[in-house]
């Protein structure tokens, strides 16, 4: 199964000014080991992340690398990786299909892994991330990290269904690992 990551708020602690240095680059609990035990399991994984920071001109091309770059090392030490980054790094007012509720990411992860929208979840925590999967016909899995709290009580569109709700990384990998999501 290919498996699609948000990043903020879901893998990391999201920020209302930006994750701007690989130090404010915070690990959620358990979001390490989660992707351990993903690719432990042989699934694909990559990560779809907006950061219309760069689009903003708060940061540059190059600081995000290296704030990627702290998140890789950290997941080798758990003897695991990412397959794949994917950033759509517009600013909202200037968004391409990349960006997210856009489906461009996850299309081009879908063409790079050869997999199909069935064989496919994406774990996301806003409902830019499940619209945006929705429009490219992949499982969707919220968590209530991050913004998903707030995504989950402000409701979904009937669109949007079926959508499962896992408290964390932890428990959407558990949901994917049983086979336990919404189809």
């Amino acid at each position: 199964m290919l498996v699609l990551l948000d990043r903020d708020g879901v893998i990391n602690e999201d920020r209302p000014d930006f994750v701007k240095s690989p130090e404010e680059f915070v690990f959620l609990k358990g979001a390490v080991e989660a992707i351990a035990r993903l690719k432990s399991a042989q699934h694909l994984i990559a990560i779809v992340t907006n950061q219309s920071c760069i689009g903003r001109g708060i940061i540059t091309e190059e600081r995000l690398a290296s704030i990627h770059q702290k998140l890789c090392t950290e997941l080798a030490k758990h003897q695991c990786s990412i397959d794949h980054i994917y950033v759509a790094p517009d600013a909202p007012w200037n968004a391409t299909e990349m960006r997210k509720p856009g489906a461009g990411m996850i299309k081009a992860a879908l063409s790079k892994f050869r997999h199909s929208p069935e064989n496919t979840v994406l774990v996301g925590d806003a409902k830019r991330d499940l619209q945006a999967a929705a429009a490219a016909g992949c499982h969707r899995i919220l968590v209530q990290t991050g913004k998903g709290m707030k995504t989950q009580k402000d409701g979904l569109e009937p669109d949007l269904l079926p959508v499962s709700v896992a408290k964390d990384l932890a428990e959407a990998t558990d949901f994917i690992l049983q086979g336990r999501f919404a189809a």
